[in-house]
């Protein structure tokens, strides 16, 4: 473990670490604040997430904290937001600082996209197809996210970016804290998680299924603030379907409503999804791509003038003839 650096109260202008150069205060949550600062070591932006001092204080939580920035860093993917740094300070009247660097984003969250409305059947559905190949992504390096939400969504020019790998876990873990607390947003927490069971990938896809839910219709099928809410909503056996959509193939509402299964056994895999959706974006006539793509008139490119047209000897009149040299003949001068 790395010996944490003396700091001053974090203000614009300060330096993290003799590093970060703290530049605004971008976003704030219930666990850390978001700094936008700049790197004067590489000479780029980047975003810095600093720990709630209460949380930071908390050596154990710090413990994990770094261990899943140090798994969240190993997420090489187009699709996962990229982990720099993680670091530790020191203020001088002992409050500790924690916090973990990572790449600056630059878009609109989900979560904010959804207050205008359910979004089309197939941008939503590119949408979870991309979120389900990040954590496919990150259930093979064997780490949870279990916290996948609007909120933790980036919508970016190059596409979705799975957010905040901050109560990520490894597979097998407990999934809760010492004092039996689940960590998560309710209405996207998984039944099996209020029981304690161990953190599993199926947790993340019935996170899948919430999204792939609330992005078609507005809204999670369980609308839920509280645990307290959420217990109550899952006492109706029946699970929600996704009816009304326009257009929407059954693939994608067969695939949504095996999510959202309580068997944890039952929900498909996040590879899985991903695949079932993008076959869902896909033509089913091979030749459909290229009969949808508007037809584009080329210009015309005018070639080189032609060569000299070049007349072979047979092809000449008799006007022509080779020169020979003269032969000498005997007595000839």
């Amino acid at each position: 473990m790395a010996t944490p650096q003396m700091t001053a109260p974090l203000q614009p202008g300060g330096l993290l670490a003799r590093r970060y150069r703290l530049i605004d205060n971008i976003g704030a949550g219930g666990m850390s604040l978001i700094w936008r600062a700049r790197d004067e070591v590489l000479d780029r932006v980047v975003a810095v997430k600093v720990l709630a001092p209460s949380l930071a204080a908390d050596a154990k939580f710090r413990d994990m904290v770094r261990e899943e920035a140090r798994a969240a860093a190993q997420l090489v993917h187009p699709h996962v937001t990229a982990v720099h740094d993680y670091g530790e300070e020191i203020a001088p009247d002992g409050t500790v600082t924690a916090f973990v660097v990572m790449e600056l984003l630059s878009g609109e969250e989900l979560e904010a996209r959804l207050t205008e409305g359910p979004l089309p059947w197939p941008e939503a559905v590119e949408i979870c197809a991309q979120v389900a190949e990040a954590l496919a992504a990150a259930h093979r390096l064997g780490i949870v996210h279990r916290d996948v939400t609007p909120s933790n969504i980036m919508m970016t020019p190059v596409g979705a970016k799975v957010l905040d790998f901050g109560i990520a876990t490894h597979i097998g873990a407990p999934d809760e804290d010492e004092e039996g607390d689940t960590f998560g947003t309710p209405a996207y927490v998984a039944p099996e998680r209020l029981d304690g069971t161990p953190a599993q990938p199926a947790t993340d896809a019935y996170c899948l299924g919430v999204l792939l839910f609330e992005t078609l219709t507005g809204h999670p099928p369980y609308p839920a603030d509280t645990w307290e809410d959420l217990t109550e909503a899952l006492k109706d056996p029946e699970v929600p379907r996704l009816v009304g959509v326009p257009g929407l193939p059954p693939a994608v509402a067969d695939i949504c409503f095996r999510c959202l299964s309580r068997n944890p056994r039952q929900r498909p895999t996040a590879h899985q999804v991903g695949e079932v959706l993008r076959d869902q974006l896909l033509p089913a006539d091979p030749q459909a791509a290229t009969m949808l793509s508007p037809t584009v008139t080329l210009p015309t490119v005018e070639g080189p003038p032609p060569p000299p047209e070049v007349k072979l000897p047979s092809e000449v009149g008799p006007e022509w003839a080779p020169r020979t040299a003269a032969r000498a003949t005997p007595g000839s001068r």
